[in-house]
């Protein structure tokens, strides 16, 4: 039985789009009737959109109950619904089979709570019923994936339209089947795909999933399937997902393999399957079955963009750029897959744009990364990744002004939510003066956190009695309190005003604050003090709320202000986040205060090529260039498989070469050989 329906749905989707094979005519009936049947439980906020997305398209409507404790019964009542009970066991074909007994359409469509049918469906689904040699349809599905913050579709094609026949009974405790069931009973059945038909399903989205927890009902009950039905592969594949989609991935890629094993290549969902096993073994840190999969996928559906996708993904994370480069292109490239693939959002789209734009930042290409990142952000506006990484090539902390016209040129921000979102990627990235820009676009009062964003953004231009203002608005008991004591507390704290300092720091100990923040509050409270000097260790949390005050002191220019607070630290705890420290009073131009942290964080990791590549710019800007280029020799060394050390080396000895050519002008004046080396800018 199995390979029949193979066998057909092959023929379903042959090389010849749209020519299906037929034994007999059936006649067409421009006057059938459609009844809409329905199993719910506790839908009351979904299915008053479902039943009015139908109204006018169907002759009737059922919904079966099966043990609702909210309002789904009356509101279903009230739009037009028969309502009926029927106690739940566990079995959802059982559930189905009882919305079908009472049915007297000429054709039954079935749809779940949480889906709709699209604009525009219901004259085609007039339509489709009115035709003949047909005993059923399979339909476009668009499932809308995350949360409504982030909302991805992802396309499928489901079975949701057949003729009403006694016979034809679903079968199968979940993920219930009918296909094959009207297969057996009508060996001579033919399906087509419903042309302009849509059903919209939104009950992947994290709330819907979180409110039934419908990953573990679903799990416990294709276990007990299972255990009656081994063999039964399609039970094995959504078993796989469903563990997928709980996080147990190497069961999840071990389920799915079996499933996989001696499958006939026709099946219908084998292009998700073998997805599925790429994402498991991926998840699972598997990366070398992973390509293997991919391989052997792509030999059987070299038209898959989802497959190119995840290889470059998993070629960049292994550094065999070159590799994911031609993936993402090969990707990009192809046409859109048939929906029965089910291919992810994006992927042929913004999402191997955003890689390619990391790929040619890994280059040093950072003009070919804003354009990639640019058209990625084309392709879907509101991929926040790609705009973060726009934001930060822009350099909005060090050049405000040019990357304000740049964003203004790249991003319309013609929303309240799009001046919040930007003005928070600036705040994150501390550029904090181009943020208090959008925070103040937006028209009426910003929600609490902006409020705070911004109070941040004014003492972070020396505006601190504004800044104190928007705090003092904070009163206890509010979620944001202790955050904004914190802040006030800092604000005097940056000006040097010690006795303003310490009741605040009594007042946030009194909120009962965590180990490690009690003791960055400390720090803040002692900072300067002989006696507390290398005493305070602190965890993660701690030295994360460190760095974010380091990072907004050397902002506003509180170099001694920093060291004296990092001095309370004890020396392992500087020393193992020295290359963080650095980093950051590099950044600011401290070369000479990083230098220490950077050789101190080398001592304990001396394959560490980032620090290397760190102290060799420091080097550079010392103006030695000899001395960088061993620094940039030794990251090499450590990480071969990163170009980005080799690249900057090749940038050093060309400056090396063209200070070489001066001196030797300038020492040799007469010589038109130096010269003309000079001028074709030091290449022989």
């Amino acid at each position: 039985m199995f390979h029949r329906r193979c066998i057909y749905y092959q023929k379903l989707y042959s090389d010849r789009p749209g020519t299906f094979f037929y034994a007999r005519k059936l006649g067409g009936n421009v006057s059938a009737t459609i009844s809409l049947c329905m199993i719910v439980k506790n839908e009351e906020r979904n299915i008053r959109r479902c039943l009015a997305s139908v109204a006018g398209a169907v002759d009737e409507m059922i919904v079966v109950d099966t043990g609702s404790d909210d309002d789904t019964c009356a509101v279903a009542a009230a739009n037009g619904a028969r309502v009926l009970r029927h106690p739940w066991n566990d079995d959802f074909a059982a559930a189905r089979n009882a919305s079908l007994e009472p049915a007297t359409g000429d054709w039954i469509f079935f749809l779940d709570a949480d889906e709709e049918l699209a604009a525009g469906g219901g004259e085609v689904l007039r339509r489709l019923a009115g035709a003949g040699n047909v005993e059923g349809y399979f339909v476009k599905i668009t499932n809308y994936l995350g949360n409504e913050g982030w909302i991805e579709p992802c396309p499928d094609l489901v079975f949701r339209l057949f003729r009403n026949r006694p016979e034809y009974r679903f079968r199968g405790a979940v993920h219930e089947q009918i296909v094959d069931v009207i297969l057996e009973k009508n060996r001579q059945a033919a399906y087509r795909i419903a042309d302009g038909l849509e059903i919209l399903h939104y009950g992947y989205l994290d709330r819907q999933i979180d409110d039934k927890d419908k990953k573990a009902r679903n799990m416990d009950i294709i276990r007990r399937e299972l255990e009656n039905d081994p063999e039964n592969r399609l039970l094995r594949y959504h078993y796989g997902v469903e563990l997928y989609r709980a996080g147990r991935y190497g069961e999840a890629a071990a389920e799915l393999v079996a499933a996989a094993s001696g499958i006939d290549p026709r099946t219908i969902y084998l292009p998700k399957m073998l997805r599925y096993i790429v994402l498991s073994y991926h998840a699972d840190g598997q990366a070398g079955p992973a390509m293997e999969t991919v391989r052997l996928a792509l030999s059987l559906f070299p038209d898959y963009p989802d497959l190119h996708y995840y290889a470059g993904v998993i070629t960049f994370e292994e550094k065999r750029y070159g590799e994911a480069w031609g993936h993402f292109q090969k990707a990009l490239s192809l046409p859109p897959a048939p929906p029965y693939y089910a291919p992810f959002y994006g992927l042929r789209g913004f999402r191997s744009y955003y890689y390619l734009g990391r790929l040619a930042e890994i280059f040093r290409n950072e003009d070919q990364a804003l354009q990639y990142y640019v058209s990625a952000l084309r392709d879907n506006p509101s991929f926040l990744a790609a705009l973060e990484a726009v934001v930060r090539l822009l350099d909005p902390a060090g050049d405000p002004e040019n990357a304000g016209l740049c964003l203004e040129r790249i991003c319309e921000c013609c929303t309240p939510q799009a001046v919040l979102a930007m003005g928070r990627i600036l705040f994150r990235q501390y550029a904090f003066r181009l943020a208090l820009v959008y925070l103040e676009r937006y028209p009426g009062e910003p929600p609490p956190a902006a409020m705070l964003w911004k109070a941040v953004c004014l003492a972070q231009q020396k505006r601190f009695l504004e800044a104190l203002r928007i705090l003092d608005a904070f009163a206890p008991g509010h979620d944001l309190y202790p955050l904004a004591v914190l802040n006030k507390l800092l604000c005097f704290w940056f000006q040097g005003h010690r006795r303003k300092v310490r009741p605040l720091a009594e007042q946030l100990f009194s909120l009962g604050l965590s180990l490690d923040t009690g003791a960055v509050v400390a720090l803040l409270r002692d900072a300067g003090q002989p006696s507390r000097r290398g005493s305070v260790s602190v965890g993660e949390e701690g030295m994360h709320l460190v760095l974010d005050i380091v990072q907004r002191g050397l902002d506003l220019g509180e170099k001694e202000r920093v060291a004296a607070l990092l001095e309370g630290l004890t020396r392992e705890c500087r020393r193992e986040n020295g290359r963080t420290i650095g980093e950051l009073f590099l950044r600011y131009g401290f070369g000479e205060a990083a230098e220490p942290y950077l050789t101190s964080y080398l001592a304990n990791h001396p394959e560490d090529a980032r620090t290397c590549a760190l102290l060799a710019r420091i080097e550079e800007e010392r103006g030695h260039f000899t001395a960088a280029a061993a620094w940039y020799q030794k990251a090499v060394d450590a990480d071969p498989a990163e170009p980005g050390w080799r690249l900057r080396l090749i940038g050093l000895y060309d400056r090396l070469r063209l200070d070489i050519l001066r001196e030797a002008c300038a020492r040799y004046p007469d010589v038109p050989v130096f010269q003309a080396l000079l001028e074709e800018g030091g290449r022989p």
